[in-house]
């Protein structure tokens, strides 16, 4: 049964696909499922937290490579179990807001399907135990809630919030991996554990201040500091349920979940008070300050969010366990309160029509009952007392003011606070007085009323919390705060209270102070609002985090396009040559530091019958590059000439698997680039040598020909090394030995392919579906251009009906140079194909099957089926693949990819590494006994992939090369027409 911990990270992207899958008019079906997922999570989560209640920890651990000593780690401390209810808890709550507050003509699946990804992705954040499984996990949260902010992507608001949140948080996220390397390599291990415990190493370390910065970078970008603050406000456009989370309990609160995780192996130095202390004053203050300024209600709690944040991340700066402790108090009050006033923004503008506080008066009138949770909770925020804000305030007055530092900080910091809070009030008197006061006004989009119940039970819950935390916080919360802040402070509690009551003393009087003179703030504020002289917020004189982002990121920009005309071309040659000289510099640079020599090992005597296969070989090779520039199809056949010499070398030098894999790349490639001749430049005919000489320089071929002989050469005087090395020295006698003991197979080659390097074969076969939908993609939204060759009327029929006759006379030059599909079309018979369909089939199955253990194997079974397939497409035309609903492709890659995955997965399922393989031995009737190995399933899932990626470009070329024959006898029209270029394509 899987662990736990699994569960909780699973369980949210599993049902992230489910709602994905459900209609679009099931909203209650789609809520329902999310809010199982996260109640399901939730008790899990409190059924945890007894074993972490005493300084517990539960962890569990999943082999991923073993011999790297990179593994998969779950760990929940009391701090991870703090934030796993914060995100279940909380989701929970916006899953059962957003029900009643999504529009059913939105798309709410897709809704849904992403809240559940962020919640997963958040969860595999506050469970890793190893630093690179986490910045993976961080990476995801910038890609879902990039998703959600730009849910409503027809605004172009949201798309430019979600651009510039993701461009933001992921640079910051770069920054995070990179620093995070580096501290793996500090404490000599990337496992949170033991990178925890070797603070006093990685602080005496001489890189400490390099990598303290990039990880600072990414908790900093992620947490909205300074000056990394203006992403945030604009990712308001999203959904206000996905404010409420995003902003409360989840994505912002990574970074400083980051900062408290990290506290016991970073703090306590002079540059983390610096840069985390300082870069949260300033938001703080900043934050505070232009959140009194916003008319937009969303946009108000955006700016306060920022500020509070600066909060934590000051307490967290202070190098002091008292306010660490503080800043995690903190991070739980603030997202009941921060989270019951986004929904009751929600619930303001659902009702109202508008966010507007210039436009919003006297709605306690119309919505007594949410004016009254909205006020309780803008209360909380402004730290009144008997609220939740009102404590965790007063702790962090009081670091403040008993903070010992320079003497400019002893007296500075405690202003900045008090200064920050009086503005705090001001901004939450805003959000209620100027809102529920007044007369109420008349033209309002929408009649204001109270919402339906159930969409105002979560602000009640949350607003419930803050209420009896503030008055009874030692009995309600005081155990929590204990499990969740030793984690954090390395273990050892320092001595605190939290009682409601601490006397007349300096924290007391700077919480008076704050409360008076925000107060007094608020209306002299008020007052020049409704005089009109202040409607926007007067910071920086015009320069702003959002200004400076875009100039940067147009800079950028610019600079692409400028490099792009300087340096790049649409010509294919110049490019390949680039990669071919970049390549050739690369294996120069990685040979420096070794050398290259040959080995001691005695050379075999050459063979003339091989000696001789390769002389035609080369021919074939040379003759290829010759004719290509007159005769593109004698060339083709040159080139699969030379294919075939390979081929024969990999069997003389005992290699069928190779071979046979050889020559089915050799008949796919054929086809393949039969289809690509018509999209290449016109033909040049000898005759026509003189206009080229005029038209460009004479050097080219021969500058190619220098490359290729160079490329050549360094790979053979590469291969000729290696293989004159000592056979002892070679990694060979390693799988040899153990092919069949652990991979279950005696061919080396498809236990390298499926066990051995699986993980590689798994990547390889993903980047090939890839490639084959990119493939798709590009060419059916291609039209071809309208001076393409007409075919004779005897094959107008081409691309949708099969041949009426079993052969057709053979084409001429012409024909064939005009259609190369139309030229292997007329040499198969269609009998002879439609044979060959089931031999090839069962021939592939006896390459599947003989594979583990003889020549064969998943990928080239593959091949032979996708050749068998194309060949009956090329002959009976497209009515042949539509009339066969189980020939499509993207359902092969699909199928192929997952079954390649849930192999992997299996093993992990079991407690071994991801993809370990497993033999099992069945007798059955008749069959006797049979020896099954878990990579067969790899295999077929290899197998698949592959049909439908080699079926889906081929078949994605043929249609174009077909329509192209049409489209001269058919006008262009729509938006997809194009100019036809000097090479004859678009």
């Amino acid at each position: 049964m899987p662990h736990a911990l699994t569960l909780l990270v699973l369980l949210p992207f599993l049902g992230s696909a489910i709602a994905a899958l459900l209609p679009s008019n099931a909203r209650n079906t789609e809520s329902t499922l999310a809010g199982i997922v996260a109640l399901i999570g939730l008790a899990q989560v409190a059924w945890l937290y007894p074993q972490v209640a005493a300084g517990g920890v539960v962890r569990h651990q999943m082999a991923w490579i073993p011999s790297l000593g990179v593994d998969i780690v779950l760990r929940m401390d009391g701090f991870a179990w703090m934030f796993a209810v914060l995100v279940m808890g909380v989701g929970t709550l916006v899953v059962l807001y957003a029900r009643y507050y999504m529009n059913p003509a939105d798309p709410v699946p897709r809704f849904f399907s992403f809240l559940l990804g962020f919640m997963g992705s958040m969860m595999g954040v506050v469970l890793s135990g190893n630093l690179v499984q986490l910045v993976l996990f961080w990476e995801l949260t910038s890609l879902f809630s990039f998703l959600l902010i730009g849910y409503w992507h027809h605004r172009s608001d949201a798309r430019r919030g979600a651009r510039m949140a993701l461009t933001v948080t992921g640079a910051g996220g770069l920054a995070l991996l990179a620093g995070v390397l580096m501290l793996g390599q500090m404490a000599d291990s990337y496992e949170l554990d033991v990178v925890l415990a070797s603070g006093d190493a990685i602080r005496a370390h001489p890189l400490y201040l390099p990598m303290l910065v990039l990880v600072l970078l990414g908790a900093l970008t992620k947490s909205a500091q300074v000056p990394f603050q203006f992403w945030l406000p604009h990712a308001m456009a999203a959904p206000t349920p996905v404010s409420a989370y995003l902003h409360s309990a989840t994505m912002v609160k990574a970074g400083v979940f980051l900062l408290a995780r990290l506290w016991p192996a970073l703090a306590n130095t002079e540059a983390w008070f610096w840069i985390v202390g300082g870069a949260g004053a300033a938001t703080l203050l900043f934050g505070a300050y232009a959140a009194m300024f916003q008319r937009d209600l969303k946009g108000l709690l955006a700016y306060s969010t920022i500020s509070h944040l600066g909060l934590i991340t000051l307490l967290l700066g202070l190098n002091s366990p008292l306010a660490a402790v503080a800043a995690v108090f903190h991070i739980m009050n603030h997202a009941t309160f921060k989270a019951s006033l986004f929904m009751a923004a929600g619930i303001i503008d659902h009702e109202t029509g508008t966010r507007d506080i210039g436009r919003l008066n006297g709605l306690f009138k119309a919505m007594p009952i949410t004016a009254t949770l909205a006020m309780v909770a803008s209360a909380a925020m402004a730290g009144v007392p008997l609220l939740n804000g009102f404590l965790s305030k007063e702790m962090f007055f009081a670091e403040t003011v008993y903070i010992s530092s320079l003497p400019w900080v002893e007296t500075g910091l405690p202003v900045v606070a008090t200064l920050a809070g009086v503005f705090s009030v001001a901004y939450s008197l805003r959000f209620s007085y100027d809102i529920f006061f007044g007369p109420l006004t008349p033209d309002l989009p929408r009649e204001p009323h109270e919402p339906p119940h159930w969409m105002r039970v979560p602000v009640e819950l949350l607003v419930l919390a803050c209420v009896v935390v503030g008055m009874f916080p030692a009995w309600s919360v005081g155990g929590f705060l204990a499990t969740a802040a030793r984690p954090v402070v390395g273990g050892t509690l320092p001595d605190y209270s939290l009682a409601v009551w601490h006397g007349f003393n300096a924290p007391m009087m700077m919480s008076l102070v704050a409360l008076a003179g925000g107060t007094a703030l608020y209306f002299v504020l008020k007052r020049q609002f409704e005089r009109g002289r202040l409607d926007r917020t007067p910071m920086t004189g015009g320069l702003h985090g959002k200004e400076v982002f875009e100039r940067a990121v147009t800079q950028l920009s610019w600079f692409a396009r400028w490099a792009s005309r300087a340096f790049g071309t649409r010509r294919l040659q110049p490019q390949m040559r680039w990669l071919f000289f970049a390549a050739m510099l690369a294996a120069f640079l990685a040979l420096q530091p070794f050398g290259l020599s040959r080995g001691e090992r005695p050379l075999v005597e050459p063979a003339a019958t091989f000696v001789l296969m390769w002389v035609v070989g080369c021919a074939c090779a040379v003759g290829a590059a010759w004719q290509a520039k007159y005769h593109r199809l004698v060339a083709l056949i040159l080139a699969a000439g030379a294919g075939l010499v390979t081929c024969l070398t990999f069997v003389w030098f005992s290699a069928p698997d190779l071979a046979l894999t050889q020559l089915s790349v050799e008949i796919v490639t054929t086809v393949l680039l039969l289809l690509g001749l018509r999209w290449l430049p016109q033909r040049l005919m000898p005759e026509d040598l003189g206009q080229v000489r005029r038209r460009g320089p004479g050097w080219r071929r021969t500058r190619d020909l220098l490359l290729a002989v160079v490329a050549g050469s360094g790979m053979a005087a590469l291969a000729y090394a290696m293989m004159t090395r000592p056979f002892p020295q070679s990694i060979s006698p390693y799988f040899l030995e153990r092919s069949l003991p652990q991979g279950g197979g005696s061919n080396v080659v498809n236990v390298l392919l499926v066990d051995f390097r699986g993980f590689d074969t798994l990547g390889e076969i993903t980047v090939l579906g890839a490639v084959a939908l990119t493939v798709y993609a590009l060419l059916r939204r291609f039209r071809p251009a309208p001076e393409s060759v007409e075919l004779p009327p005897q094959q107008r029929h081409l691309p949708t009906e099969p041949l009426s006759t079993d052969l057709l006379p053979p084409p001429t030059a012409a024909q064939a140079a005009a259609s190369p599909l139309a030229f292997g079309y007329m040499l198969v018979p269609k009998v002879l194909s439609r044979l060959l369909l089931p031999v090839a089939l069962v021939f592939a199955v006896h390459l599947f099957m003989r594979g583990h253990n003889q020549p064969g194997g998943g990928f080239v079974a593959g091949l032979v089926v996708a050749s068998a397939l194309v060949l009956q497409y090329m002959v009976a035309g497209t009515q042949w693949v539509e009339t066969h609903f189980w020939l499509r492709p993207q359902r092969w890659i699909a199928t192929g990819l997952g079954i390649a995955w849930l192999t992997g997965l299996g093993a992990l399922v079991f407690g071994y590494p991801f993809l370990t393989t497993h033999t099992a031995h069945f007798t059955l009737p008749l069959l006797g006994e049979l020896h099954v190995a878990s990579a067969l399933f790899f295999d077929i899932g290899v197998f698949a992939l592959v049909v439908g990626a080699t079926m889906l470009i081929l078949i994605a070329l043929a249609h174009q090369s077909l329509r192209s024959h049409r489209v001269a006898r058919e006008p262009l029209t729509g938006p997809l027409e194009v100019r036809r270029g000097k090479a004859g394509g678009g």
